[in-house]
């Protein structure tokens, strides 16, 4: 079986998810503050959501990673993914509450961003719901840029996602984990 790879950054550790994960993502997910992942959803769709996420490094040798501090406490998500509704390769990333005004989120994506560049990616997009300025702000700062032009996933408007692109040569901060 495919597992994920174990990224470690200066503050974070990128693994596999488990189990243990479940409760909090499934806290998250039936809150409000999912709605910018199409949430909240019931626990019964982020115990499927969290399968999936394990199941996707088997098929197709990347995906998501939970996101923990060096010293063990779980703190969200980052993902190198491409479901079959999604017409490329996605970034993906959030933070619980807790973690959120931590960089956290930047650092887990910047790490993921470099082993898919690592990998032969050529290209990553973010699907961001217009709303969502935090994530907008995420995207830039990782130095990719707005692309009107990109597909959209599956039943998705330009109302409900923009497209963000990340180029290997515009990841925001290599520097500092190269």
């Amino acid at each position: 079986m495919t597992a994920a790879p174990v990224i470690s950054t200066a503050r974070l550790r990128l693994r596999g998810h488990t189990l243990a994960d479940l409760e909090q993502l499934c806290d998250l997910f039936g809150t409000d503050r999912a709605v910018h992942m199409g949430g909240p959803v019931p626990r019964v769709a982020a115990w499927r959501w969290l399968a999936s996420e394990v199941a996707i490094w088997e098929l197709m040798g990347h995906g998501a990673w939970g996101i923990e501090t060096q010293d063990g406490d779980f703190v969200g998500q980052v993902g190198i993914l491409k479901p079959p509704h999604f017409p490329e390769v996605e970034l993906g990333w959030t933070v619980l509450a807790e973690a959120e005004g931590k960089g956290y989120a930047f650092e887990a994506a910047l790490a993921a961003s470099l082993w898919a560049w690592d990998q032969g990616f050529e290209t990553l997009v973010s699907y961001i719901d217009p709303a969502n300025a935090r994530s907008i702000s995420l995207a830039k700062r990782l130095g990719a840029t707005h692309d009107a032009d990109a597909a959209l996933p599956d039943g998705e408007t330009p109302e409900d996602t923009i497209v963000y692109r990340h180029l290997p040569d515009t990841d925001g901060g290599a520097e500092a984990y190269a």
